[in-house]
């Protein structure tokens, strides 16, 4: 049984490294969303899904879809799922992985004719970081019913709407609406991830279940000083939004530091308007990412941080723009569902290890409709978000079986419910 995961996991990581062949960087693995490398990328996921024999269609944000129909036409859907967008200069695994293991898991049970009491939906989102439009969890969103259309003006760096850009990429945006699941046909969502962090790595575990998801805030930020010449303003009588900005970024961190216990603080993003090394900067934008999986601890902190930031503003005598341009809320993952996969972790012969994930995932706005559990897997040092991601075929397989043993515990769940 063993050599027989072990094969799947080779077939896995040979799929993981042809869909990081197509990139918009032949240096690194950069496919973000709506570029014609992602589309590139989703049209081979959607071959490898066609010749596993599932029904595919493209919604209307761009989500590659595809769909195990049951042969109980009543019933209940379980999506399994993950996204194939990635951040620039990324690694291979965050969120492809989980979209090949759902496609081998069906594949499986294809193969050894093993037929569920509950259709299953593969779906590969489309936008789930947020690179492109400061909009993550765009591809869940549709799927969950919660999309916000005004974000289809929303305009990228180039100019681009997302409207446009969803024309370009063959998307039909008037369907969005119509691709919502409705929260009455939802049995679960399961997504497999990798850890980005190092706990499983330490431990020497292959797997975690995941308990719960932190909440996050995105803000951008605008500082507007005076621009001036470096060598005839006094420095006294600067307006230097550069300066504030550095203030800010430092006591972000120190906030974060101070309070710790979870609270995470990261200024991912800087931009100096017209930077010259003999000019005063007059502008300067930048961004913060405040995390916690404590709701009244992210309030304290966002609240915190922007009034210190607006004292920082008042006391250089510069302006200060504030805009949150994102928020979600800590994500608690479904107990029951989060029991079977405890069940399958163990029954595999591991520890059954529970983590909060820090980082935010796709689950977090599925769970607002439907029950969402998510497996961890192992990676190399816990690193992510960069060339070094890498996950052990040993650690694949061994995710590869519990997952197998995850779908055979909820399908013995859901007979026992049909029965009763």
């Amino acid at each position: 049984m063993q050599e027989e995961y072990l094969a799947r996991a080779e077939r896995i990581m040979g799929r993981i490294e042809q869909l990081a062949a197509i990139s918009e960087d032949p240096a690194g693995v950069t496919r973000t969303f709506g570029t014609p490398a992602f589309v590139r990328g989703r049209a081979l996921v959607q071959s490898w899904l066609e010749a596993a024999g599932l029904a595919t269609r493209v919604d209307g944000i761009g989500n590659l879809r595809g769909r195990l129909i049951s042969r109980n036409p009543g019933a209940k859907t379980l999506v399994l799922a993950s996204h194939i967008d990635t951040v620039v200069n990324a690694g291979k695994f965050d969120g492809p992985l989980g979209v090949l293991m759902a496609l081998d898991l069906l594949e499986n049970l294809a193969a050894k004719a093993i037929s569920l009491p509950f259709h299953v939906k593969l779906i590969a989102f489309s936008d789930e970081e947020g690179v492109r439009f400061h909009t993550t969890y765009l591809g869940s969103r549709v799927v969950a019913g919660s999309f916000d259309p005004t974000v289809l003006a929303r305009a990228d760096a180039a100019g681009v709407t997302l409207a446009e850009a969803l024309t370009a990429m063959g998307a039909d945006a008037s369907q969005i609406p119509a691709d919502a699941i409705p929260a009455a046909d939802w049995l679960g969502y399961f997504e497999m991830h990798i850890e980005q962090g190092p706990v499983l790595w330490e431990r020497q575990i292959p797997v975690a279940l995941v308990t719960a998801i932190a909440g996050q805030r995105r803000v951008e930020l605008r500082f507007r000083g005076v621009a001036g010449h470096a060598g005839t303003v006094p420095m006294d009588r600067r307006q230097d939004a550069l300066c504030a900005a550095a203030e800010f970024i430092l006591i972000a961190e120190q906030f974060a530091l101070h309070h710790d216990q979870g609270l995470v603080a990261t200024v991912g993003q800087l931009t100096v308007r017209h930077a010259a090394s003999n000019v005063i900067p007059g502008e300067v934008r930048c961004s913060l990412d405040l995390r916690s999986a404590n709701e009244a601890q992210l309030a304290d902190a966002y609240e915190a941080l922007r009034t210190y930031t607006a004292a920082i503003a008042t006391q250089r005598n510069v302006e200060l723009e504030w805009n949150l341009v994102q928020q979600t809320a800590p994500v608690a993952c479904d107990r029951n569902l989060n029991a079977l996969l405890t069940q399958a972790i163990t029954g595999a012969g591991h520890e059954a290890v529970g983590l909060v994930s820090g980082a935010g995932h796709d689950a977090v706005p599925i769970s607002a409709v439907a029950p969402a559990t998510m497996m961890f897997i192992r990676c190399f040092k816990g690193i992510s978000h960069n060339p070094l991601e890498n996950v052990e075929l040993t650690d694949l397989a061994a995710a590869i079986e519990v997952a197998d043993r995850f779908l055979v515990e909820l399908k013995r769940n859901v007979e026992l419910g049909i029965k009763n």
